[in-house]
């Protein structure tokens, strides 16, 4: 049963007429019959309001008559927008280009239609029309109902399968590429599959070589490579040294070793030095940039002689070792500048292997951090796994420690996470950006890093969202071009 403004208008003017000879009969029918209309629409109203799903109800021209809170809920716009109202005011290019109202009068059959909310809700509409007895259009009923929960299970599963990709791809490539199990070996970028190409080829052969690179790019890792890869020096010692780690009247004697009193607080009997130490094998001296100009000319005669002398001693000891130098520095620099022996720089540069950042690597990342998961889970006894939001933050970090610092934060998510799938927050540096909005534990963090960071992560989430930078200007509200210049300031 349903009632036009012109009946409650009559049925008003009915019961206020002071005529006595009024017909009191049809008077206290109407009434009856509208305080019945009444009690109806509010039960109708209370069972409707019962409902999970979202219910609302046009009439053949699509104006609002009914809507319970659950609809209201589902679509994020308020009952007074709704009630009395066309669905045509609600059409808008943003957030709701079409209405299954409108649709299901069109069409004269039941549409459904999936809806984003203004509030980024995914919905699922379902327009009933009904019809009168002449076959038009009398109401049209919308049920709705939040499918948000299945968007995200699907996400979930689909970023699951991509994970077991990575995880199967990993075990493929242990199998297939140059992927030592026992060492931090991994290698999938097309620029270390060069590197390590060449490594293999010098292997054989008892020739000086520098590496250069960023500190933590692996450079003591391709050294090591380049032994074992040699069938005699691979059973021989490799011996390693920080040249920028001890002190130069320390490191003289480190390298070449002395004799009984050579200085004061020599050892007793004399000690031989790492030179010696590395006979037959491979002697790496790391940070070679480090090394003093007179330690230089000493270690050039080494190098051209194949002879060491003890301090305190004018004995030659013939050495037979393979020298490979690396250094973070600019060695053409600090030739330029004097600090180092140009004739040095010639004889160890017979061929010259240079690391790329990690962050120049993106293909080894996945391998690499599913390497060291493995390895510190063994270690302590743990059986954590990455989920795929961890690992895709992984790859787009910029990694400013290079390797070693991707192997000291899966360490520390490891040890420090209770949570067997690791989550974005495990991140130390987004568990940073927690603390640092957190005005209990910022003191210590200026309001622009905190910003910056924040900024970041959202400008990550919103990339992998949407893919395109134009999409994502179109979501953040903001110049394409600001989108495009911040993704180059955080190297995303």
């Amino acid at each position: 049963m349903s009632f036009k403004n012109a009946d409650y208008e009559r049925i008003s003017n009915l019961l206020s007429i002071d005529d006595i000879s009024t017909d009191h009969n049809e008077t206290l029918c109407l009434a009856t019959e509208l305080e019945r209309a009444e009690q109806v629409m509010a039960e109708l109203q209370e069972i409707i309001e019962g409902s999970f799903d979202g219910i609302l109800v046009t009439d053949g021209e699509a104006n609002v008559l009914l809507v319970n809170q659950s609809y209201v809920r589902n679509t994020d716009i308020k009952k007074e927008e709704l009630i009395g109202h066309n669905m045509k005011e609600l059409i808008n290019p943003v957030w709701m280009k079409n209405s299954v109202s409108l649709l299901a009068i069109e069409q004269r059959q039941p549409v459904s239609l999936h809806h984003t909310t203004k509030h980024g809700k995914n919905i699922m509409a379902t327009g009933t029309p009904i019809f009168d007895g002449e076959g038009n259009i009398k109401k049209v009923v919308i049920n709705s109902r939040d499918i948000s929960e299945i968007y995200e299970l699907r996400e979930e599963l689909s970023k699951a399968k991509e994970m077991e990709k990575i995880y199967f791809r990993q075990i493929t490539e242990d199998e297939d590429q140059l992927t030592d199990k026992g060492s931090d070996i991994v290698v999938v970028d097309s620029k270390m599959k060069d590197i390590y190409s060449i490594a293999k080829k010098i292997s054989n052969f008892n020739t000086t070589v520098l590496i250069t690179g960023e500190s933590g790019v692996g450079k003591e890792v391709v050294a090591h490579y380049i032994h074992n890869e040699n069938a005699l020096k691979k059973h021989m010692p490799f011996v390693a040294v920080n040249c920028g780690a001890i002190p130069e009247n320390l490191l003289e004697s480190e390298l070449f070793g002395h004799v009984e009193g050579a200085f004061t607080g020599a050892v007793k009997g004399g000690k031989e030095g790492l030179f010696e130490a590395a006979d037959g094998g491979t002697l790496f001296l790391d940070e070679i940039g480090e090394m003093s100009l007179n330690l230089q000319v000493k270690l050039l005669r080494a190098l051209e002689t194949h002879t060491i002398t003890r301090l305190g001693s004018t004995h030659p000891i013939p050495v037979n070792i393979r020298v490979i130098a690396a250094t973070n520095k600019n060695l053409i620099e600090r030739v330029e500048e004097g600090t180092f022996r140009d004739d040095l720089f010639y004889r160890l540069n017979v061929v010259s292997l240079e690391i790329p950042p990690l962050k120049e690597r993106i293909a080894d990342i996945a391998p690499l951090a599913l390497k060291f998961i493995q390895k510190y889970n063994r270690q302590y006894g743990q059986n954590k796994k990455f989920t795929y939001e961890v690992m895709k933050e992984l790859e787009t970090y910029s990694w400013p420690g290079s390797i070693r610092q991707l192997k000291n934060v899966i360490e520390n998510m490891v040890v420090v996470s209770d949570n067997e799938y690791l989550q974005l927050n495990d991140l130390p540096w987004l568990a940073s950006v927690l603390s640092k909005t957190d005005p209990k534990k910022g003191e210590n963090f200026s309001l622009q890093e905190s910003l910056e960071q924040v900024e970041r992560q959202i400008l990550i989430d919103a990339k992998r969202k949407y893919g395109s930078s134009r999409k994502v200007a179109e979501i953040l509200q903001v110049d394409q071009s600001t989108i495009i210049r911040k993704i180059k300031k955080y190297n995303l």
